[in-house]
C-alpha cells in the first residue's frame, strides 16, 4: 500500500472505494510498471525505432528528478548498468543501494549546495564519456531544483528568483524558461558538447508533455528565449523583487543572442509515462467496482479549476469523477499546505448543500507543497463557511485537513506524474 494511513481514513464504504482508486492511480505511475515496457535486454524502443544496447562497449544512468532513483532500480533490473548518477529530493531515502551509484539528496522546490555539487558532477560524468559508450538519461519532474548550475549568479540569486516565481502563480512553462536562462545545464545544455551516445526516457509531470519543460529540459533543447523571460517578469509584475544582476543578464542575453539556449535536441528523447497513464488505471478500477465514470483533465489558476470541477460533479448514486493534472496556486498566506489540500478544501467549501460526496486530490511525487502530506479526503459535511474562508485566506489547508483528520500519508513515492482526483457520489 502506498497510502500509508489508508485503514484510518477507509471510515465509510465510499472512503475506501475513493482511496482505493487512488491506491491504483499511485501504482501506475511506479517506474516498476512502466520502464519495462520501453527497455527490454537488448534494445531499447522509442516510437518507431529501436535502438540495440548491444553495441556499446558500456552503459551508463545519470537520473534527476523525484523518481531518479525508482526509474533506476527499474532500468538495472533490466539492464546492467556500468555506473551512474541518481539526484533525488532531500528526505527522500534512495531506494537503490549499490557502490555504482552515485547518490544525491538536494532541495527541492528550492536548489541548495547539494543541487550545485549534483549538477557539477552529472556536468563532468557526461563529458568524460567515449562516442561507444551510451548514457540513458532517466528524468523526471523536481529535476530543475535538483541540479543547478547558475550562470554568472550565486546560488542565493537563483534561490531568491525561485522563491518569488513559486508565490506568483506563474505556470511551469513559465518558471522554467526563466530559470534556462538562468543555468549552464538547463535548456540542452547538459548534453550540448557530449562526445558519447545518449538517450533520454522521461516521466512528464507538465501539461502537454512538453519536454522543454519537464525538469527544464535538461537533456532535450529550449525553444524559449530572454526576451520571453523578461516578459513573464513583467507580466507577474515581479521586476522590482528580482535581484539587478538576474535582470542584467536576462537583458545583456536578450542583446547578444549568440548566449541564447541550444535551439534543436542533440539526443532522442521519450515521454514514458504521464498522467493520463494514472487517470486510466483509476478509471478500469472504478468502473470494476461498479461507478460510472467521468474523466477530466484540469490545469490554470485553482479557482477556474474548481468552478470546471463544480460543473461535473453528479448528485446521483454511484457516480465517480476523476480529474487530474496541475492547478497553480497563487500563495496568499504563511500556512502549511499545498495545491490537493487547498483543491480539496475550495471543493468542500462549495458542495455544502450537495447531497453526500467524498473528495479527495493527492500529489502522485507525495508531497504537497509545504506539508508532509500527499493530499486530503473528506466527505462534504457541514462547516462554517467563515472558518474555511479563513483557512484558505492564510493558504493554511494542511492544518485544516490535520484538524478533521483527512490528511493523506504516502511519504516519498519516488515518482511524480501530476495530481491525481477522486469525487464519489
Amino acid at each position: 500500500m502506498i497510502i500509508q494511513n489508508f485503514n484510518d481514513l477507509a471510515t465509510t464504504d465510499k472512503k475506501k472505494d475513493c482511496l482505493e482508486i487512488l491506491e491504483v492511480g499511485l501504482q501506475a505511475a511506479n517506474p516498476e510498471n512502466i520502464i519495462p515496457k520501453y527497455v527490454t535486454p537488448n534494445e531499447i524502443k522509442i516510437g518507431d525505432k529501436s535502438i540495440n544496447i548491444e553495441k556499446y562497449s558500456n552503459i551508463y544512468s545519470v537520473a534527476f528528478g523525484k523518481a531518479g532513483d525508482s526509474m533506476t532500480r527499474a532500468l538495472n533490473a533490466i539492464i546492467p548498468i556500468k555506473s551512474g548518477i541518481v539526484v533525488i529530493p532531500k528526505g527522500s531515502k534512495s531506494i537503490i543501494k549499490g557502490k555504482k551509484f552515485q547518490i544525491f539528496n538536494s532541495r527541492h522546490p528550492k536548489p541548495d549546495q547539494t543541487s550545485v555539487k549534483a549538477a557539477k558532477e552529472v556536468m563532468k560524468f557526461v563529458q568524460n564519456k567515449r562516442s561507444d559508450e551510451l548514457i540513458i538519461f532517466l528524468v523526471s519532474g523536481g529535476g530543475s531544483s535538483l541540479l543547478a548550475m547558475p550562470n554568472e549568479i550565486t546560488l542565493d540569486d537563483k534561490i531568491h528568483v525561485t522563491t518569488v516565481l513559486l508565490k506568483s502563480g506563474a505556470t511551469i512553462q513559465e518558471f522554467n524558461c526563466i530559470r534556462k536562462h538562468l543555468s549552464k545545464i538547463k535548456g540542452g545544455k547538459l548534453v550540448e558538447n557530449m562526445k558519447c551516445q545518449g538517450i533520454g526516457l522521461i516521466m512528464s509531470d507538465v501539461e502537454g508533455d512538453d519536454l522543454s519543460s519537464i525538469a527544464s529540459g535538461t537533456t532535450y533543447m529550449d525553444d524559449t528565449t530572454y526576451a520571453d523571460a523578461l516578459k513573464i517578469i513583467e507580466k507577474y509584475k515581479i521586476k522590482w523583487k528580482m535581484p539587478i544582476e538576474v535582470l542584467q543578464i536576462l537583458e545583456n542575453g536578450k542583446i547578444k543572442e549568440s548566449s541564447e539556449t541550444p535551439k534543436k535536441a542533440k539526443i532522442e528523447n521519450q515521454i514514458i509515462a504521464n498522467n493520463n497513464d494514472c487517470l486510466e488505471a483509476m478509471q478500469r478500477k472504478a468502473k470494476e467496482i461498479g461507478y460510472e465514470v467521468c474523466t477530466m483533465q484540469v490545469f490554470g489558476d485553482i479557482k477556474d479549476v474548481v468552478t470546471k470541477i463544480l460543473e461535473n460533479i453528479s448528485e446521483n448514486q454511484k457516480k465517480c469523477l476523476i480529474f487530474a493534472g496541475e492547478p497553480t496556486v497563487r500563495v496568499l498566506g504563511k500556512g502549511m499546505g499545498g495545491r490537493n489540500q487547498e483543491l480539496v478544501l475550495r471543493i468542500l467549501k462549495n458542495t455544502q448543500k450537495l447531497k453526500k460526496i467524498v473528495i479527495a486530490s493527492i500529489g502522485t511525487d507525495g508531497i504537497d507543497g509545504n506539508s508532509v502530506f500527499a493530499g486530503a479526503i473528506t466527505e462534504n459535511t457541514r462547516i462554517d463557511s467563515s472558518v474555511m474562508k479563513e483557512f484558505l485566506k492564510n493558504s493554511d489547508s494542511g492544518r485544516f485537513f490535520q484538524k478533521q483528520k483527512g490528511s493523506i500519508v504516502t511519504d516519498f513515492t519516488h515518482t511524480n506524474l501530476m495530481d491525481i482526483g477522486v469525487i464519489l457520489s
